[in-house]
């Protein structure tokens, strides 16, 4: 039986590397040429605020050109407004972004058509033609042209806003912290668009992020609490590096955990339909409570938002009704909108959630049901053999291979992987009570620890 083709450049959400180490000019202008010999006519090319993000998108632009495809340059933006605009208008797409990770880090997102980003087995071919160079690099006469229009960004703000009732955020008023980040411009015109007052931290776009770093941790929104409670705001929202994601602050200045915001959003979109609500092994199991009042069923996928758009695509394709998706990250996936993470759209979600329950955050948190989740990161340079040794130690439970290991109990899981985009295991556990969940933790790190020692 042959062995199945793995991605070898490309992550969960792209291509990611130190710049001037692992990722170089050269190696995104490779990237470039690749994705126009596989995918030709206009390419939009996209990036975030990173200070190596003119150096590497003009070098994807170069790929790009010379392979003979024309490019549109729609500038600094989020990589959802990218999406938007490459399943509205064009070919294909390239986002210059590293999202979540440090300053000196950036990458490649590739946008396939219909909006997503480019699915495993095509991602497989790209990469076979970089490392092969089969390139299809042209003469002079069909190289390809160039168009700049960051102005684009406007008809991703304009869908986001007609998706709600006008001036639906009367009265409410938010804080927005971007990041510094691309979404310092949209996310607070769409706010204010659907008539909220805003306030605003680190929303100067700068790639040294000097207020924060761009993983929207609950230390680093400290500045974005203050501010929530100081001005009397019903949320604020904050976005990691490319603002495909959005977390949040009630009202009382607490930061809502991302599971806890997906069974909010979740409830809001499934209160007065039936369908699919799509998610990773990863996501608490308040999204099967959430179901369950509502008639509604759960489509797990492995971890990755690629993962979980494809999916509800294909179940859209077979028929099937699907409502919401995402991850308990704070990505989350609108369909009626776009079937990528929108952290815009999700601000705005949180706007008409608010408006339609005309109740505060904090208590709309409050009426979920309670768990307690252990999130943590194990370092090790032997990930299969960790993943194989915690399935035979638990062989006899109800295990689930869908993305790593997946150990399920009546009142708690547990949930092992190797991290698609940086160098260790993820190590999620969670349970009704805190006694459940550390007594598991406790067996799973009982069993790593053997396997380190192996």
């Amino acid at each position: 039986m042959a062995e199945k083709a793995e991605k070898q450049l490309f992550g969960t959400n792209g291509v990611r590397g130190i710049v001037g180490r692992d990722m170089t000019p050269d190696l995104v202008m490779r990237i470039g040429m690749a994705l126009a010999s596989m995918r030709k006519g206009t390419i939009a090319v996209g990036r975030d605020t990173r200070t190596s993000g003119p150096a590497l998108c003009s070098a994807a632009k170069a790929g790009i050109l010379a392979c003979g495809c024309d490019v549109v340059d729609v500038g600094v933006l989020p990589t959802p407004a990218l999406q938007y605009l490459v399943k509205h208008h064009f070919d294909a797409g390239a986002m210059i972004t590293a999202s979540h990770n440090p300053p000196e880090y950036n990458g490649v997102k590739i946008i396939d058509a219909d909006g997503t980003e480019m699915g495993d087995e095509e991602t497989i071919k790209l990469e076979q033609r970089i490392f092969s160079e089969a390139f299809e690099v042209q003469g002079w006469k069909s190289v390809g042209s160039e168009v700049y229009a960051p102005h684009l960004i406007d008809e991703y703000i304009d869908a986001i806003v007609r998706s709600f009732p006008a001036h639906v955020g009367e009265g409410m008023t938010v804080v927005v912290d971007p990041g510094s980040g691309p979404a310092s411009h949209s996310t607070p015109t769409i706010l204010s668009r659907m008539g909220c007052r805003v306030h605003t931290v680190n929303a100067n776009m700068d790639g040294t992020f000097p207020g924060r770093l761009p993983e929207p941790s609950p230390e680093g929104l400290a500045a974005l609490a203050e501010m929530v409670v100081k001005t009397g705001a019903a949320f604020g929202v904050a976005h990691d590096g490319d603002a495909d994601r959005a977390v949040f602050i009630d009202e009382t200045g607490t930061y809502v955990e991302e599971n806890v915001e997906f069974a909010l959003m979740q409830r809001y979109v499934c209160r007065n339909r039936t369908g699919f609500v799509v998610t990773p092994v990863s996501t608490s199991r308040r999204v099967e409570d959430v179901c369950a009042e509502h008639g509604c069923q759960v489509a797990y996928t492995p971890v990755g938002s690629i993962y979980v758009a494809r999916t509800m695509l294909d179940l859209a394709a077979s028929g099937r009704t699907v409502l919401f998706g995402g991850e308990g990250n704070g990505g989350l996936i609108f369909p009626d909108h776009q079937h990528c993470r929108d952290g815009g759209m999700t601000a705005a979600a949180m706007v008409g959630l608010l408006a339609a329950e005309q109740s505060s955050l904090s208590s709309l948190v409050g009426d979920l049901p309670d768990y307690f989740m252990i999130k943590e990161k194990i370092f090790t340079g032997k990930p299969a053999s960790v993943v194989d040794l915690v399935k035979a130690r638990f062989s006899e439970e109800r295990l689930d291979a869908t993305d790593g290991i997946r150990i399920n109990r009546d009142h708690a899981w547990a949930l092992l992987r190797p991290s698609g985009t940086e160098p260790f295991m993820r190590l999620l556990v969670e349970a009704r009570d805190r006694q459940l969940a550390e007594a598991l933790y406790g067996e799973i790190t009982d069993a790593i620890g053997s396997a380190d020692q192996a």
